[in-house]
């Protein structure tokens, strides 16, 4: 008899569903080691964290996982997460085995059916399943997909001296996909730039500098993607409360808080890529700051 199929979480967004793939929970000392200022004392002067962002001694849940969905005829996935069998220097990222391909199936996307891999930025956690091993090589996992990310990200660490885990991870992850012809180098003004019908590419720099929110819209409704200009709801309460691997942490918190004001008070849906489950909800104004109401999945 065959397992039971995961579940898959989603949300509707006018016609678009949004599937997360879950990769994994990681453990409870990447909080204060990724955003050391949300001490626990931060964190339990903040009621609404709990109990699906943080539990009661004040230590912050956060996952891995992506998004898939359909958007303007294209079948597209945001991030690809850590990867399964890859070398890292974080223990708690390395060599998983985790049923993530599985679950990007169960939710409808097998790899050679998605068109699209949008890439907010390019560290270890969000292009990991860029790549599987075959025969002992890195190949595509997605292969018939063009893989995206900003013109000014790629072209940063081209020109960055970059330590050993750095390198190997360019090495298994990026570099591959670029071989192939398959990395797309996308131009991203102020303003934005819309890639298909529904999907829109916004520039939120600091965490990297050509790090990418991304934006869906679709019959009169709208979600956004973070990536990484947002790691944890406590930054929500906090926004000067930056991640320990911040390029610019002066820009990231800029950023931070100009996107938050924007988005409080509005129906735009947030999907937050490192946000445990519920992960989604809407920005409101909670004195000088900002909380979020969780909108659980479907």
């Amino acid at each position: 008899m065959s397992a039971t199929p995961p579940t898959i979480p989603s949300w509707a967004v006018g016609d678009i569903t949004v599937h997360r793939i879950d990769e994994t929970l990681l453990p409870p000392a990447t909080g204060p080691w990724l955003l050391p200022d949300a001490t626990p004392e931060v964190v339990a002067g903040q009621d609404w964290l709990r109990p699906h962002f943080a539990d009661d001694e004040g230590i912050l849940r956060i996952d891995s996982h992506s998004f898939a969905f359909t958007a303007g005829g294209l079948r597209v996935l945001v991030d690809t997460g850590i990867g399964n069998g890859k070398t890292r220097a974080n223990p708690a990222w390395h060599n998983l085995r985790t049923d993530y391909l599985e679950r990007l199936i169960a939710a409808g996307f097998p790899p050679e059916s998605v068109d699209l891999v949008v890439l907010t930025h390019l560290h270890a956690d969000h292009v990991g399943w860029n790549t599987r091993e075959e025969n002992g090589v890195w190949v595509p996992t997605f292969p018939r997909a063009r893989y995206l990310t900003s013109r000014t990200e790629r072209e940063f660490w081209a020109g960055y001296a970059m330590e050993d885990a750095r390198r190997m991870m360019f090495e298994d992850s990026v570099l591959p996909v670029e071989k192939a012809g398959l990395l797309d180098l996308v131009d991203v003004p102020a303003e934005g730039t819309e890639i298909a019908p529904g999907l829109r590419l916004l520039p939120t720099p600091g965490h990297t500098p050509g790090h990418l929110a991304v934006e869906l819209t679709s019959g009169g409704e709208t979600a956004l993607i973070t990536g990484d200009c947002v790691h944890h709801p406590v930054q929500f309460a906090r926004p000067g409360i930056g991640a320990c691997v911040d390029i610019d942490p002066e820009q990231s918190e800029a950023t931070r808080r100009s996107l938050l004001g924007s988005l409080a008070g509005t129906d735009t849906l947030v999907l937050g890529t490192h946000f445990a489950p519920p992960t989604a909800g809407r920005v409101v104004a909670d004195g000088s700051a900002y909380r979020l109401l969780p909108v659980p999945a479907a």
